[in-house]
């Protein structure tokens, strides 16, 4: 009987709740303090999460083997509020495509950009995205592939200090921005349309 009432009670709790629904994406851009910061600044956004995705290391580590992998955030969006197409510009213009060594400061194989799409219609929404960039740049190649998604891991254990790092570090966290030149770089590509 008491089983009944708590089933009763929680389906009529379900009932007045509304159903919250929420979308991810998985996108590198180098530093993920940086593309933290950057996507939790997002109206409908509700977290992101940083992380490292893309190779075949187990339980990749910033200090340790990460190799393969890249730099990543996973962005947990509310889709009434932000579409994955509003994402994806958002993306754009806090990276830069035509990198191939990196992003800004930090060079080498965990920097490069990438978007990681679970399923076709990202895919798609991918490859339109990235057209639109090809075209507004024909003078420049961009770079920043587009990847099946991969095994997302979040930053953990002794290394958890990098999750939310630029609210936890705000001095240092700036002092590295300014420092690697990713804001003025970023308004030197994409002009007004940057979000620095």
């Amino acid at each position: 009987m008491k089983r009944l009432a708590i089933l009763a009670f929680t389906c009529a709790f379900m009932a007045l709740s509304p159903v919250l629904q929420a979308e991810k994406a998985v996108l590198a851009g180098g530093c993920f303090w940086c593309m933290e910061k950057d996507f939790e600044s997002l109206e409908g956004v509700s977290s992101v999460i940083s992380g490292f995705t893309g190779g075949t290391a187990e339980n990749p580590t910033y200090s340790g083997d990460h190799t393969g992998h890249y730099e990543a955030v996973e962005i947990t969006y509310d889709p009434s509020v932000l579409t994955y197409d509003d994402i994806l510009k958002h993306f754009w213009v806090n990276i830069d495509p035509f990198d191939a060594k990196g992003q800004f400061c930090d060079k080498g194989p965990s920097y490069l950009s990438a978007i990681f799409v679970a399923n076709e219609a990202e895919k798609a929404a991918a490859e339109r995205s990235r057209e639109v960039v090809v075209k507004r740049f024909p003078n420049q190649t961009v770079v920043t592939p587009i990847l099946p998604s991969a095994r997302f891991y979040p930053i953990a254990g002794d290394e958890s200090f990098h999750q939310d790092y630029y609210k936890n570090n705000p001095v240092r966290y700036k002092a590295y921005r300014w420092g690697c030149g990713r804001d003025k770089r970023l308004k030197s590509i994409w002009g007004d349309d940057a979000t620095v």
